[in-house]
């Protein structure tokens, strides 16, 4: 009686987490895809770079310059600019 408990344990647990976690990472998947987002936005996010653990680079186009910030702990410090050529 306490062995078939334990089976089902062993083979639904792994079986329940993976269905969890196969959910999660389709739901980040297709976020951007559902309706009622705007299509063009203003700023995007072109590339990220961890620095450090508690730093990161990252460039942002807005309104078609390029800027380089500093995301960490403390905020987010625009390091350089630079306009479309």
């Amino acid at each position: 009686m306490m062995w078939t408990y334990i089976l089902k344990l062993v083979v639904l647990l792994p079986l329940v987490c993976g269905l969890m976690i196969g959910s999660l990472y389709l739901w980040r998947r297709l976020e951007s895809r559902m309706p009622g987002k705007p299509a063009n936005r203003t700023m995007a996010v072109k590339e990220t770079m961890m620095i450090s653990p508690g730093l990161r680079l990252a460039v942002l186009e807005f309104e078609g310059r390029n800027l380089l910030v500093s995301v960490g702990r403390g905020g987010v410090t625009l390091l350089d600019k630079s306009d479309p050529k």
